[in-house]
């Protein structure tokens, strides 16, 4: 008898420790569903707003990404402490879009970029495919699907990854 206690102890104690880990901390970071859009130079500097239509399974939903200037990291310096990074204006713009209900399948996007005289600069469809995101990593529940679109300098379209 003493035997069995012995070992139920033991198995208790054993089945208790993986509860004793320390919990994964998540933030309340979302990820909207949406599409973002970068535009390179030369072209960004004659346009001056954005519109997406995205379609799929019979409907369509329309975005204006509000425009921003591009920036990259020209230098990053770090010391005991902490880090620093220097950001440049790569003359680009970009923006994202909101979609609601966004699938993780194909979707047929057109990019209508308009100048300041509210002419069109560009007009072209791209079919992408939106994948989901985990702003705070996978082991912390997934947020909306999200896809990506560069214009490049010369109006072509592609899908980044």
């Amino acid at each position: 008898m003493t035997g069995r206690l012995t070992m139920l102890c033991a198995l208790s104690v054993m089945l208790a420790l993986p509860g004793c880990a320390p919990e994964k901390v998540c933030t309340l970071i979302g990820a909207p569903a949406g599409v973002s859009l970068t535009i390179a130079p030369p072209l960004a500097a004659r346009v001056s707003e954005a519109e997406l239509m995205a379609c799929w399974g019979g409907s369509c939903t329309t975005a204006r990404p509000l425009l921003s200037p591009a920036d990259r990291v020209t230098t990053q310096t770090c010391d005991a402490d902490s880090c620093g990074a220097t950001l440049t204006r790569t003359g680009g713009k970009r923006g994202f879009g909101d979609v609601a209900g966004l699938p993780k399948a194909p979707v047929d996007v057109r990019v209508k970029l308009k100048g300041a005289d509210g002419g069109t600069v560009l007009d072209r469809t791209l079919t992408v495919t939106p994948r989901g995101s985990f702003p705070n990593g996978p082991d912390c529940g997934e947020g909306g699907p999200q896809a990506a679109i560069t214009v490049s300098g010369d109006g072509g379209l592609s899908e980044a990854t």
